[in-house]
């Protein structure tokens, strides 16, 4: 097995990741679309709402929400990722949309312009604080009083075995650190006790958590093994990692990637893998 040459990140969204994220778009939305419908069918949002849409993306779930808010209603994207924030204000405009802006920025510290708002939602845009209670306290200035939070974050790896069984194949040939617990990262709210504690702790109540679980596609609807395969390399943290190891390790978990997602794959569907993600909705 080879040694890892540097630790596996997942926080750099204004930089690497949210470049990645960009570079990926299709892969990446096509992905967690389940979850997305999902979270926004909870959501329910109405004519008139002003809302704010963090981690937005590439904007899709914004553009989502700027339909369901009209008329009467707006909504602010908000992410930290410089790219995706032009990227997704072009994306907007080219689909007519006018009730809807985007604000790249730190949503741990940033304020936000013509507050506060109603609603703030995010698909899994909140796990990667460094100081998640300070801000969610944050987030929480941004709402009205008794204004709703709804937000989508993975569950436990255990029943996540899109992500979980790539990574696996990956550390079967190279060395890479075991994640920790609650830290940041796409599983920091796999405890519910955990979350619990962070809206608690930052002023939020009447806690509300549900699940999201079934099949998603890997890199997006009637994708072929070897598609999934090269987006999971692309795009997937663990992917990143591989590109400091030799052409042969790269080889070789590519074949083992291939064969892992040839067994999920279904004819006119995709890559078809479970999933579980944690709905959550709080009152400021």
């Amino acid at each position: 097995m080879a040694e890892a040459s540097h630790p596996l990140k997942y926080e750099d969204w204004g930089g690497e990741m949210g470049a990645r994220w960009l570079a990926n778009l299709k892969g990446f939305e096509g992905t967690i679309a389940p979850v997305g419908e999902a979270l926004l069918a909870r959501a329910a949002f109405a004519p008139g709402e002003r809302v704010i849409d963090l981690g937005f993306g590439g904007g899709a779930t914004t553009i989502a929400i700027a339909e369901a808010v009209s008329p009467g209603g707006c909504v602010l994207g908000l992410d930290i990722s410089p790219d995706l924030t032009s990227a997704a204000t072009r994306r907007a405009r080219q689909a007519g949309i006018d009730n809807a802006q985007f604000l790249c920025g730190d949503a741990a510290t940033a304020s936000v312009p013509d507050g506060p708002y109603d609603r703030l939602v995010s698909r899994f845009g909140s796990m990667f604080f460094a100081e998640p209670v300070g801000a969610f306290a944050n987030l929480r200035s941004m709402l009205k009083h008794g204004g709703r939070i709804d937000l989508a974050v993975w569950g436990p790896p255990a029943e996540n075995p899109w992500m979980r069984e790539g990574m696996e194949v990956a550390r079967n040939h190279v060395e890479m650190p075991a994640p920790v617990p609650r830290a940041p990262g796409p599983f920091a709210f796999e405890d519910l006790d955990y979350l619990r504690e962070i809206l608690a702790g930052s002023g939020f109540h009447d806690v509300d958590i549900g699940a999201a679980v079934g099949q998603l596609p890997v890199g997006g609807a009637g994708a072929s093994a070897e598609q999934a395969r090269d987006f999971a390399q692309n795009a997937m943290a663990f992917g990143q990692v591989l590109l400091d190891y030799p052409s042969d390790v790269q080889a070789a978990v590519a074949r083992e990637l291939a064969h892992l997602y040839g067994r999920h794959y279904r004819p006119g569907e995709g890559v078809m893998m479970d999933y579980c993600a944690w709905l959550v909705s709080a009152r400021a």
